[in-house]
């Protein structure tokens, strides 16, 4: 199904584009299957597919990466609901701005005509902003459309999205914005087929890739490339130009950085060199600040390496503290090499495990009573009281072990928080612990009940 003609959108919005519009700008997609990837949300046959062409949409958050078509998505609800369309943005509009919108889709809906209201960037909107739609959104006055890059469930409102539908975009494909290139070079009314432009499919393919799955960013690529082509020709001289330096996608404060640093730790964790080394490059890569993967670093040293494997802390500190003397790009290859040992190492979460099983045992059981052989008695009346009675020094004895002192409150004797792996170094530790343990329960089983003297 095409379009409505007659949209009160339409006429503005997809008027003939004059020559100084961006590559990107004229070639936006006119119709849903001019549209590249998304196909999960908007092949032929989809639900949201078919809810556009049939007129009967609804408010939605679209999250996804930038370039990936939701400012064109938006565009076209409006025009396939023969709707006006009023765009906003977050960044430039205050709560006067949001109700100066809201009062002339008011208005329109009084005249019979609806309004799609485009929030671009909605998540930096506050939560009284975000609050001042939810009447509208149920009233049917607007048809809200929030686009944003970052995770809803973190930025959004809950009685904002509990009015909305969120439909995940991707980032789309190299093969597809191949595809939106190609047809940009094709069209000689709003592309560039007028200007006999000579490229290969290797160039295209350089450019789709140094996208990293923005489609306006790719279109703005092959603009510059065609601006820099000598004799019409985007050659690989033209395209180092180009490219130079470009850079992948990496938000420092948002999804896809705690995405990444999810993925380097999990990577470490799962014994996986390869794929560790490359979110560790990834991030570098992106501009992540090294000092913080080299802090992230010696947490998974404790948190997952542990006792296992005793040594990785200490090549924690000493990577990080080359880094520090270092910097970059010298001193990331110290980190590197860590990634790679602690992939390699022998893990163990046990004393993670243990120190977390103790805290919660300290606020279930309160402040039970240290034993009174192992109390400090610095005073007589300490001593009268029977603090540190039969204290054993265990370096003075047989073994270096006073096997049946009692270190435990008596709430808590016999009770075993520590449980070590068979993996690496640790495998050793729990046969010396399953000696102690053994040995220390027969000790102070066979250990006669001592009453203190008070008086």
């Amino acid at each position: 199904m095409s379009p409505r003609k007659n949209t009160p959108a339409g006429a503005g919005l997809f008027a003939e584009p004059d020559g100084l519009k961006p590559l990107a700008e004229r070639m936006r997609p006119r119709e849903l299957g001019e549209i590249v990837g998304q196909t999960r949300l908007l092949a032929a046959g989809k639900p949201l597919r078919r809810a556009i062409e049939s007129g009967h949409v609804h408010s939605m958050i679209l999250w996804g990466p930038p370039g990936c078509g939701k400012t064109t998505l938006a565009l076209l609800l409006a025009r396939y609901a023969d709707a006006q369309f009023k765009a906003i943005s977050a960044v430039m509009t205050g709560l006067a701005d949001v109700r100066a919108a809201l009062d002339e889709a008011a208005a329109n809906f009084a005249r019979g005509v609806r309004t799609v209201l485009f929030v671009d960037e909605v998540h930096r909107f506050n939560k009284v902003q975000q609050d001042a739609f939810l009447p509208h959104i149920e009233k049917g006055v607007i048809l809200f459309v929030g686009a944003t890059t970052e995770n809803p469930s973190f930025e959004l409102n809950s009685a904002l999205l509990s009015r909305c539908r969120v439909h995940v975009l991707e980032a789309v494909g190299a093969v597809d914005i191949v595809a939106a290139l190609r047809r940009a070079l094709a069209d000689p009314e709003r592309g560039l087929g007028g200007q006999g432009l000579a490229v290969s499919d290797e160039s295209l393919g350089l450019i789709a890739r140094a996208a990293d799955g923005d489609v306006r960013r790719a279109l703005t690529l092959l603009e510059i490339a065609a601006e820099l082509a000598e004799d019409g020709c985007i050659d690989e001289t033209t395209l180092t130009q180009v490219l130079a330096d470009r850079t992948r996608r990496f938000d420092k404060g948002g999804e896809q950085f705690y995405d990444q640093i999810s993925a380097l730790h999990k990577s470490v964790r799962s014994s996986d060199p390869d794929a560790a080394l490359y979110w560790f490059t990834r991030m570098l890569d992106g501009g992540c600040d090294p000092a913080y993967l080299a802090r992230r670093l010696t947490r998974m040293a404790v948190e997952d390496v542990g006792l296992a494997d005793a040594r990785a802390i200490g090549m924690a500190i000493e990577a990080w503290e080359t880094y520090d003397r270092l910097g970059s790009p010298e001193g990331d290859l110290a980190l590197a090499q860590l990634v790679v040992y602690m992939a390699l190492a022998a893990k163990s979460n046990a004393v993670y495990a243990a120190f977390g099983e103790v805290r919660a045992e300290i606020r279930a059981s309160g402040t039970l009573a240290v034993p009174m052989e192992i109390r400090n008695a610095p005073t007589r009346l300490m001593k009268n009281l029977g603090y540190g009675k039969g204290y054993q020094y265990d370096h003075d004895l047989e073994g270096g072990v006073a096997l049946d002192q009692q270190c435990l409150p008596d709430a808590l004797v016999g009770r075993e928080f520590y449980r070590p792996t068979a993996r690496g170094l640790e495998a050793r530790i729990a046969d010396k612990l399953r000696e102690l343990r053994t040995a220390r329960a027969d000790a102070l089983a066979r250990k006669p009940r001592q009453e203190v003297d008070a008086g």
